[in-house]
């Protein structure tokens, strides 16, 4: 599930058949399938508004960990 959401957000199209097949035979039904999708592009979405609207890390969270200056 982890894999085909990395692989959603990084490219759309990477997502095909075999994808979805193995989905299902990790036991995903279609309404599991369908809602790993819709979750994945929500919240790619809301990162996308937020980054595009200037949004910052909230400071009482931590250090952000994707901040360009950390080192990882």
């Amino acid at each position: 599930m982890i894999d085909v959401a990395v692989a959603l957000t990084r490219d759309s199209k990477a997502i095909g058949r075999p994808e979805i097949d193995g989905l299902r035979a990790h036991g995903f039904d279609d309404t599991a399938i369908h809602q790993i999708v819709q979750i994945t592009a929500l919240f790619n979405y809301y990162n996308r508004m937020v980054d595009g609207l200037g949004g910052e890390f909230e400071p009482e969270w931590g250090d952000d960990p994707l901040a360009p200056d950390r080192k990882r």
